[in-house]
């Protein structure tokens, strides 16, 4: 697919998601339009499989008869191997397609009733994983898809209308599911999740990493690495940022989040699934990652999270017999509670790992508690591998300039660390970017670990504990440009000439007044 197609594809989908929009916010028809797009995608692959099952027999999926007694046969010998491969179960009347025909009248000028069948297919589709290893991966799905919302029309048939209607634009698209080379429909849920993120203000940083800085994160952890173990994202939002450590490397063996809104997990789980990870390979828990973390008893080799900035936390001094704050002495505090994920992704980072979180500047800085964290980690785990300052504005919902830390238990430079500072080296706009110049400077310019004059730095340790473990950028890489030299003696000079010529130019047209008979205009 080219470059021109893939765009395409794109605000084919974006026109269709606004189909539905009508005095929706961003957030609420984001939910409905993403879990149709689920909703045919697993259709999709569920009639793909079911047809390679029963190619020896010369017949496809939506011929058999649900009815009769062969049918039924048959729809339960594909069942038991889709539950086992696919992880749930669709029956040839629940496909998408069949669903967008039935609701668009057969082809007729009439439309079908089929708002209380869909809600029962997305039920079904959940049910059929009960008791099985993918029922947690299933769980509730749906849940967020309320067809009978009033959001959706004020009657059952305005809802029906605009629902047929959107399944029917959505059942013309081609999302090439059979060609196991491309991630059409990845890429393209991806560009809805970005697309949803920018219209929906602060609320989008809940669940949305702008991709080029998802990139830079997912480049930093995979650093001389072609496989990955395991990555783990500790606020995964919608997995943007999980998935996007895939694509750095060849294979990741297994994918790890925690997320604390409900909406997100669900967005999230889709996400992995529509992207081709199969349900044994993702683990996905929703709760508060501080205060009940679920994967305590693992270690993950590439760890990355774009965190709430400086969010509140119960700081509660239970957590000083935590095993991950314990060491430290100190807890993060109530109010900020930058430093206790950090300490939470460190408990979690495998010996040959690398982590990269990102943090408002003020956690290079802040004093207090945080202080002590930060010089705990520097001066007696010496884990801090490097610091990396980003432009303003690149996130949503917040101007701020932001900061990349990266940490190692095993580094390869035990005896410094190195400064980044990219905050001037952006694409300017409403939302600041960074293109893949920029990308690729602070990439480089990491994995080279190179001075550069006036963007890196590298510190040794004793320089940064003679700055008492304050991590300001700006106290190691000296952006200052020199103002160019001003020779006062001739600016003097040149005024004193500015003064005489203006002085005859006012004798000149105080002469042409008088001749004129007029005022002079001084």
């Amino acid at each position: 697919m080219s470059e021109d197609q893939k765009k395409q594809l794109e605000q084919q989908l974006w026109n269709i998601a606004n189909e539905l929009r009508g005095k929706m916010n961003a957030d609420e028809f984001r939910d409905y339009i993403l879990g149709f797009i689920f909703y045919k995608y697993l259709a999709e692959k569920m009639e793909i499989y079911a047809n390679a099952i029963l190619k020896p027999d010369g017949i496809v999926y939506t011929d058999i008869k649900e009815n009769s007694k062969q049918g039924q046969e048959y729809i339960e010998a594909i069942k038991e191997e889709a539950l086992e491969k696919l992880g749930y179960f669709l029956t040839p009347s629940e496909l998408f397609s069949e669903v967008a025909i039935r609701g668009n009248g057969n082809g007729k000028e009439e439309s079908n009733f089929i708002l209380e069948d869909l809600q029962k297919i997305l039920n079904n589709i959940q049910l059929s994983t009960m008791g099985t290893e993918s029922e947690e991966d299933f769980d509730n799905l749906f849940e967020d898809m309320d067809l009978n919302s009033t959001k959706l029309g004020k009657s059952p048939e305005a809802r029906n209308a605009i629902i047929a209607k959107v399944l029917s634009h959505l059942d013309k698209i081609d999302f090439k599911l059979e060609n196991t080379e491309l991630d059409v429909l990845g890429d393209a849920y991806e560009y809805l999740i970005g697309q949803f993120a920018s219209g929906a203000g602060k609320k989008a940083g809940e669940f949305y990493t702008p991709q080029e800085v998802s990139i830079v994160l997912a480049k930093l952890v995979t650093t001389g690495k072609t496989k990955l173990k395991s990555v783990y994202d500790p606020t995964c939002g919608s997995g943007s940022l999980l998935l996007r450590v895939a694509k750095e490397v060849e294979e990741v063996n297994n994918f790890y989040g925690q997320e604390l809104n409900r909406t997100t997990y669900n967005l999230c789980r889709m996400n992995m699934i529509l992207h081709d990870v199969h349900y044994r390979k993702f683990d996905i828990k929703q709760e508060d990652t501080l205060e009940h973390p679920q994967h305590l008893d693992k270690q993950f080799e590439a760890i990355v999270a774009n965190p709430p900035f400086s969010a509140n936390w119960s700081a509660n001094q239970l957590f000083t017999s935590d095993d991950r704050f314990s060491q430290y002495g100190k807890l993060a505090p109530s109010s900020k509670a930058d430093y206790a994920f950090v300490q939470h992704m460190i408990y979690h980072l495998a010996e040959n790992g690398t982590m990269a979180i990102v943090l408002p500047h003020g956690a290079l800085f802040r004093g207090s508690a945080e202080g002590h964290i930060r010089k705990y980690l520097v001066e007696e785990k010496n884990y801090l591998d490097a610091v990396i300052g980003l432009p303003a504005n690149l996130f949503y919902g917040t101007p701020i300039p932001t900061s990349i830390m990266v940490f190692k238990k095993c580094r390869e430079n035990p005896d410094n660390v190195l400064f980044i500072d990219s905050g001037q080296h952006f694409e300017r706009g409403t939302q600041n970017m960074l293109r893949s110049h920029h990308i690729d400077k602070i990439v480089s310019t990491y994995r080279e670990r190179v001075a550069i004059d006036k963007y890196s730095y590298i510190a040794p340790l004793s320089e940064i504990a003679e700055n008492d473990y304050n991590l300001n950028i700006p106290r190691y890489v000296n952006t200052f440009e020199e103002e160019e030299h001003v020779d006062i003696k001739a600016v003097s000079s040149r005024l004193k000439e500015l003064e005489l010529e203006m002085n005859q130019t006012n004798d000149e047209l105080s002469a042409f007044c008088k001749e004129l008979n007029i005022d002079t205009p001084f």
